[in-house]
């Protein structure tokens, strides 16, 4: 820490983002990436760009904010498009967090940070039974409320029905519903937009879409709403979008099937997996995202084992500390990496040799 630092920041705890390592070829099942590639016209788009990248890209995102529009039914004045869905949390806990904030005691580590980052006080509000959300404890919070739907540790959805009632439950505060894991089970809460205007949909083009490297996400919400997050966006970075994220964005959005068809594959390898996980002794959460919290059998450290199959080439992720201490996340991949993942557990429960 430099002298430089404001003092107000010295207590403040960075996120940690999953590794990516290169010492060695892992297989990388440890930050819910995508294990399939992005669509071929995406392929197409970006590479058609390559000799304009001289050229700044349009601040507006107009090309992929009507696109957008189109895909979800609503204007583009609804619509918000930034370098990834954490850039839109990020603006809401700087400017739209006037009475405080309330989050699970258990979901994205984000939320924590931004809160120190702004100075924003913050509820954490404890998880019911199973690490699931209880919803009488989210009615009339009285300050913006931030809800990962699919939760982004634990995988469980709420249902849109409980997502409606801790909307109308907090009539005159922002209710953010963070919708980067919906894709793969879970109902949209973009279908309540013309209901309630104190609701805001982030979603992310990185898991379902396969575009975690090209940092792209986007807000749907009440036009008002969306233009205070824009004016944030414009005081901050307006060209943060590159004009080949863009790109790769509306190819996306126009190939839906592709995403369809690997976002159920995804799905199926999910219960797969959970499964063959409960035959070698695990026990995981109902998951509607694309990975599991996975407890290891009893008598078995979630870190040692982490640690282990890091030596055999498999990256997990492992929250040290806190109510998930005993548990890993496994993001679910192929079905090649999934059997790579099962196979080497197998080694490592048995004390075989490593691979």
């Amino acid at each position: 820490m430099s002298s430089f630092l404001d003092s107000r920041l010295e207590a403040l705890e960075a996120y940690v983002p999953g590794e990516q390592p290169d010492d060695r070829e892992y297989i990388k099942l440890n930050a819910n990436e995508s294990p399939y590639p992005p669509s071929p016209g995406v392929l197409r788009a970006v590479s058609a760009l390559a000799g304009r990248m001289n050229l700044y890209p349009d601040a507006a995102c107009r090309g992929l904010k009507a696109a957008l529009a189109r895909r979800y039914g609503v204007g583009p004045e609804n619509v918000m498009v930034t370098a990834g869905s954490d850039d839109i949390l990020n603006f809401c806990f700087l400017g739209l967090c006037r009475h405080g904030v309330a989050y699970p005691a258990v979901s994205y580590g984000f939320y924590e940070v931004f809160s120190q980052l702004h100075g924003v006080d913050r509820r954490e509000i404890p998880m019911g039974p199973g690490l699931t959300i209880d919803i009488a404890a989210w009615e009339g919070l009285g300050r913006t409320v931030v809800l990962a739907n699919p939760n982004a540790q634990t995988g469980i959805a709420l249902p849109l029905a409980d997502i409606e009632r801790i909307v109308a439950a907090n009539a005159g505060e922002l209710v953010v519903v963070d919708e980067a894991y919906v894709d793969f089970g879970a109902e949209s809460a973009a279908k309540l937009l013309g209901k309630y205007e104190n609701l805001l949909v982030v979603r992310t083009f990185s898991k379902s879409r396969s575009l975690a490297g090209a940092r792209l996400g986007f807000a749907l919400g009440e036009a008002g709403l969306i233009a205070d997050l824009e004016r944030i966006k414009y005081s901050t970075n307006p060209y943060s979008v590159s004009m080949l994220s863009l790109a790769a964005g509306e190819a996306a959005l126009a190939e839906d099937s592709y995403y369809a068809e690997k976002c159920a594959i995804i799905a199926e390898e999910r219960e797969k997996l959970k499964l063959e996980l409960e035959k070698l002794g695990f026990s995981s959460t109902p998951s509607m995202a694309n990975f599991l919290l996975s407890r290891p059998p009893e008598g078995v450290g979630a870190e040692e084992l982490f640690l282990e199959l890091r030596r055999r080439g498999i990256l997990l992720r492992y929250f040290a500390g806190g109510a998930l201490a005993d548990y890993l996340r496994i993001t679910v991949g192929s079905p090649e990496q999934n059997e790579a993942l099962l196979r080497e557990l197998r080694g490592a429960l048995e004390g075989g040799k490593r691979t």
